[in-house]
Parts: C-alpha cells; structure tokens; sequence
C-alpha cells in the first residue's frame, strides 16, 4: 500500500531539492503534482483541496523562503500535514469504568470483522487482559462459527451464540456470561449487509442501547477506497463510531481511505490489519506511516516487530557466535524462521529508511516469500554436521539436499552463496560496529510508545 504514492511523492521531492532557491513558481507546481498524486491515490477531493491549501499557506511563508534548505523544509510541511491528516497520534484503545469493557465491531460484509475480531482479542490477550468474544451475525451461519474455530485456536472463550437467537439478547446474555467469569473484555462482531440499510442499522442501534458499548470501531476494507470513506460517514452518523480499524493495508489499495476517512468522519483509525495471520493487526501511529509514504521508513515499528519475536536469551547466544566466528547454517535457519515471524519481506524493507529511493533497489523486483521457503527446506534437507561444517557439502552432498528438498543444485548452490557472503559481512562489521546486528541483541534502552489502552 502507498507505493505509488510513495513513487510519486518522492520524484515531486527529489526535484524540489535540486533548487538552492525556491520561487512560488516551483512551489505552484510541485503541490500541481502532489495534487495529482494524491488524487490518483483516490484521497477525498475536498480533503486533498484542504490539504494542498494548507502546505500552500505555510510553503510560500516566511519559513521557506528564508531556509538554508527550502526544498527539505517543504518536505518538512508535508510530513507534518501528512501526520495531522492522519489523525495526529496513536489513539488507544478507552476500556476503563466499571465492568467489562465492551467493544462493537461494526461495518460491510466482507469487510473482514470476524477476523478482526479474532486479531483483536489477541492483542488484549497479549496485553493481559481477558477477551471473550461474541458471534452476534446470526444471518451468516458461517460467521458464527468462524469466530468460535478462531477462538479455539487463540484458547479465547467464545459465547455460544445459534441462528436463531436475537442478536440484542445475544449480546445481553454475553455481558452476563462475561460477569460470572470474570472476562474483563467483550468483542461483539455484529452482523454486515452488502450495503448500508435501515433494517442493519436499527438492529446496531438497538444492540449499543442494551450494553452501553465502550469503543464502536467501523472495521473497513482499505482495498475499496473512497467507498469505505463514504460507508464510515452513514455509519458515524448511526451510531457514534468511536473509531476505525483498517483491514487489508498490507494489499495493493492506493491509500485513499486511509489518508481521507479521519478528515472526514472526525474519528482515529485505531489500528490496521497487515496480513492473513491472527497477529498481524498493528497500532495506527500516524507518524510512522507518513515517514512510510514520504519513504522515511519506520524503524520504530521495525524495532518493536524485532523485540516480540526475538528471544533475549537465543539473542545474546547468536550474538557469542558470531564473535567466535561459529555462525552455522543452523543460527541462519533460525534468524529466517525469526524474520518470517516479523510479517513480509515488502512490509520490512519499506521500513528501513531510504531504502527505497536507492537507485539500485528501485529497478529491483519484489521480494518472493518463496525464496524464503525454498531456503528452509534446503537447510533442512542437510544433516545436522553439514549445517553445522557447511565446507563438508560436495558435489554428491549437494545432489542429494538439492532431491531431499525438491530444489535443483543450483539452488542448494545460491544458499550456500548467501550463507557465506553473510558470514564475509560479520567479518567486516565485526570490528566497525562495536557489537552483534540488530537481530542479534545489544538493544539500547528507549523510550516504548504509548500503549494500547489508557
């Protein structure tokens, strides 16, 4: 997502930073192009009218002109015009008061709530709370029991909901259940339609009378664009929405919704589902996405992605071998099988900062995850003194990985390679670096960002 943008973007800025001066005339006409790519991106025309108004105000003032270095200051005005439009800061999620707190995930079908749901309730789990989770869309027999297999496989308790109960006594009868046990959160997915009608929202209606629900999040599909944008107005001025989790970031969606829906509907995007998998749902940190679209990276969330799959122990362990030079084919299954953890290739070097405005990674093409699977499987087709003495593997041995893999030798070969080029790299910033890579620990302490709940 925002790749294009991004591409757009960055070309406007890299020609900006060419002028040692810069005239209104070159201004006028690179927010022409910021316009366009905006548009292209399918933001909101009033909320890229209004944006473009703003960056105009500030760029053709007094602070660029008498800057050492206009053409970064105008990226400045972008990115912090970018950040508001976005919502500013991280908005957590408010689940005090007494009781369990109560969430309704609300929107379309197809949007993808039951997943969230399950996404969610695991990330409050992680947090340490006790999420109980309730199939309230007894019109999609499916949906029920979705969330009950999701719940199954996240040890998550699921309230046992039927097609033919009422969905306000459904959620009733949750709140009771969550009382006696002692579940200190509820995760309500309600039923969607195709499109918004009345019938839909008098039921959400009536489903926020009976519990009082402490967060309402318009779960949208950012692969629909302004669509999404227009749904979340009619279902704000419904029901009160207190928020906006974006599904489908991680796909090919131009970024429109998410650059336009806080502007319009005056509510947070909460969080952003990046992938299939139950743990890829994310905090929404404006700030880090707009050094994402500005091609800044965002070591932050890199980091905190490096922390949660990276034990302390194995760490300080890799760390000792790699200074000893004993770095084995078996320490690089182990640091593929950490980064796979992380989430995609794509999603990780869109947040190494200027990677993507270097030359020579802009002609290459995506990463293949399956590369990473062909890796892993030639690893594992060698014995355990192979892995472990890689100077051992001769032609024969590289025949027989290349049959017990299902690969060719050529690729046994080309893993080979990228082993001990990596261990030619150790060697040269072994001595520069003063310590292991990132993945191999020696984390500075710093400051954590805010959490999930106030």
């Amino acid at each position: 997502m925002f790749d294009n943008l991004s591409d757009r973007l960055n070309k406007v800025f890299r020609d900006l930073r060419g002028h040692g001066k810069l005239s209104e005339k070159n201004i006028q006409e690179a927010l022409k192009e910021v316009r366009m790519a905006l548009l292209e991106a399918d933001v909101n025309f009033k909320v890229v009218k209004d944006f473009i108004a703003t960056i105009e105000q500030k760029a053709v003032g007094h602070e660029v002109t008498e800057s050492l270095s206009p053409g970064q200051q105008v990226v400045k005005i972008v990115h912090d015009e970018l950040v508001e439009l976005l919502g500013g800061q991280a908005a957590p999620l408010q689940l005090g008061g007494k009781g369990p707190a109560i969430i309704m995930l609300v929107g379309l079908q197809g949007s993808g709530k039951t997943t969230s749901a399950g996404k969610l309730a695991k990330l409050l789990k992680k947090q340490g709370r006790r999420p109980y989770l309730v199939p309230a869309d007894v019109y999609r027999p499916a949906a029920i029991q979705q969330l009950t297999i999701l719940g199954e496989s996240l040890a998550i308790p699921v309230h046992p909901s039927t097609a033919d109960q009422d969905p306000v006594a459904i959620a009733r009868n949750a709140v009771k259940a969550a009382v006696n046990n002692n579940y200190d959160t509820l995760l309500i997915d309600t039923a969607g339609r195709l499109h918004v009608d009345e019938t839909l929202m008098a039921e959400l209606r009536n489903i926020k009378a009976a519990v009082n629900p402490a967060e309402i999040l318009f779960v949208a599909d950012a692969m629909t664009g302004q669509d999404a944008v227009t749904v979340a107005e009619k279902f704000n001025q419904d029901l009160a929405i207190s928020g906006v989790l974006l599904t489908k970031m991680e796909g090919d969606a131009r970024g429109g919704a998410a650059l336009s829906i806080k502007k319009v509907t005056q509510r947070p995007i909460k969080f952003v589902g990046v992938g299939e998998e139950l743990d890829a749902l994310e905090v929404f940190h404006p700030d880090r996405v707009a050094s994402r679209i500005l091609g800044m990276g965002d070591l932050l969330t890199l980091i905190e992605k490096a922390e949660e799959v990276v034990d302390k122990k194995q760490a300080d362990q890799l760390a000792r071998k790699i200074s000893r030079d004993a770095f084995t084919l078996e320490d690089f299954l182990d640091q593929i099988q950490q980064i796979k953890k992380m989430g995609s290739l794509e999603q990780i070097m869109g947040m190494i900062p200027g990677l993507n405005r270097m030359k020579q990674m802009q002609n290459m093409q995506k990463p293949d995850e399956k590369e990473l699977g062909k890796v892993e499987a030639v690893i594992r087709s060698m014995t355990r003194e192979e892995r472990r003495k890689h100077q051992i593997i001769t032609a024969s041995r590289r025949q027989r990985i290349a049959r017990g893999s299902g690969t060719t030798v050529q690729d046994v070969n080309k893993v080979l390679k990228s082993y001990t080029e990596m261990l030619k790299m150790m060697q040269k910033m072994k001595g520069k670096m003063g310590g292991g890579p990132v993945m191999a620990g020696g984390k500075k302490k710093r400051k954590r960002p805010k959490g999930l709940m106030r």
